[in-house]
């Protein structure tokens, strides 16, 4: 899961980053708020952690240009605790509102309740493919790649049942539909379009010999 700090502090951002590296994030940075917006246009960003008062753009003014391009969820940091500071975050649709000084332990304790709650069936991940099911979207290693409506229902279905041979005759069912009257090599010109679009991760498709394909892939890979 990609986090994103930003924060004018460089060791404000590596206090923060040390600590989600340890618990399995990826971190991502930004000094200010128009840094910030460009990180997020350009990778796909899970979290954003955002200071306040910050240079160039403040972190309420980020967080609503951001918004904007995506509904990610917000944790806000700041140096002041007044009420008026955290309904304003809270109006713009933040997450969370974390005060300076804070414990980096209890901050990512707040990212995993954050991201737990956020978390929906309608995103699948493996390995550096990532399918945003709602946008009708897939990642490449953080870039979106274009795919044909069964193309993208092809790879949906294969990562749904990694590690599991399914046969062409299953593929065409399930995505072409039990009425549809072409025949084996439909699958194959799709499964051969669909690892070009995979680029490097390709042969994560395995062909399996006299049946059909599966996608093949382990954890500690």
């Amino acid at each position: 899961m990609n986090i994103l700090i930003v924060d004018d502090e460089k060791l404000i951002r590596d206090v923060i980053k040390e600590y989600l590296l340890l618990d399995g994030y990826k971190p991502y940075e930004a000094e200010n708020g128009l840094e910030a917006i460009n990180v997020v246009k350009n990778n796909v960003i899970d979290l954003v952690i955002m200071d306040i008062m910050m240079p160039k753009m403040d972190g309420y003014t980020a967080c609503k240009e951001i918004k904007k391009i995506k509904d990610i969820p917000f944790i806000m940091l700041s140096a002041r605790s007044e009420e008026y500071d955290k309904l304003i975050g809270f109006d713009l649709g933040i997450d969370d509102y974390v005060t300076k000084p804070f414990s980096p332990k209890e901050l990512v304790a707040r990212v995993k309740a954050i991201t737990k709650r956020n978390s929906k069936q309608d995103i699948l991940e493996l390995a550096w493919i990532k399918i945003d099911d709602l946008a009708h979207e897939v990642y490449v290693d953080n870039k979106l790649i274009e795919l044909t409506p069964k193309e993208y229902d092809l790879l949906k279905y294969l990562i749904e049942n990694k590690n599991i041979a399914l046969s062409r005759e299953n593929l065409l069912s399930n995505i072409w539909g039990y009425d549809f009257y072409g025949d084996d090599r439909t699958v194959d010109t799709h499964i051969k379009t669909l690892r070009a679009r995979l680029g490097k991760y390709r042969d994560l498709i395995k062909t399996v010999r006299g049946m059909g394909y599966k996608i093949e892939y382990k954890e500690s890979n």
